[in-house]
């Protein structure tokens, strides 16, 4: 019974970081991206292009995140 708890405390600690880092990631994203396309428009395909590919590494992360916490779950 202990070690199932041990178990579940992990997870909720993993699953809490890894939604805090994407979303500390995802807001800086979206800043950059937002301020750089106010400062130069003519610019918004080329950020648009690495605003795009910086959102789908950021969702990694939180992806990644969430599948540790599920193999850690089924361990």
């Amino acid at each position: 019974m202990e070690n199932e708890a041990v178990k579940y405390l992990a997870v909720a600690i993993t699953m809490i970081a890894t939604v805090f880092a994407a979303g500390q990631g995802l807001s800086k994203v979206f800043a950059t991206w937002l301020e750089g396309i106010a400062r130069n428009p003519s610019a918004d395909t080329k950020l648009s292009k690495a605003g795009f590919v910086a959102f789908a590494g950021t969702e990694l992360v939180l992806l990644m995140g969430f599948v540790i916490s599920i193999m850690t779950l089924n361990k």
